[in-house]
């Protein structure tokens, strides 16, 4: 598993130097668990840009350089173990709301943000098809 995660990692790194096939990007975070934070009976996110942000990470490290600036207290962070696709897949569409997924936030040049459009998240909920909040398509 672990070396799944560090593969997502790899992935973004290229994709932040130019390189990489977006697509292949993509396919490695729907194949890679990522370790999401739980805040109050849910998961973390954040709201910025009219989008609600899962926030996920690649490994323990990154989760615990986010855990640093937002942990309460001296208590650790409770995190799930989720798949990316469970995230894009169930998890996003079930916000009713425009959603997507945030990786590796607090690692420095090493964030990727996954955003709600068509390729990433369900047709159904992509903010980029005009249907997102009519409910189902005829």
């Amino acid at each position: 598993m672990e070396q799944a995660r560090a593969a997502l990692a790899e992935r973004i790194a290229e994709r932040r130097s130019g390189g990489d096939d977006p697509r292949a990007l993509v396919g490695e975070m729907r194949r890679s668990v990522l370790l999401v934070p739980m805040a109050d009976g849910g998961l973390w996110s954040v709201r910025s840009g009219g989008v609600r942000w899962i926030c996920g990470f690649t490994d323990e490290a990154a989760l615990a350089r986010f855990a640093l600036r937002h942990a309460p207290g001296d208590r650790p962070m409770d995190y799930a173990a989720l798949l990316g696709a469970r995230i894009v897949d169930e998890l996003v569409p079930a916000l009713g709301e425009p959603a997507g997924l945030a990786v590796d936030i607090a690692t420095e040049d090493g964030s990727m943000f996954f955003p709600p459009v068509v390729g990433i998240v369900p047709d159904a909920v992509a903010v980029d098809t005009g249907a997102a909040g009519e409910g189902p398509r005829s």
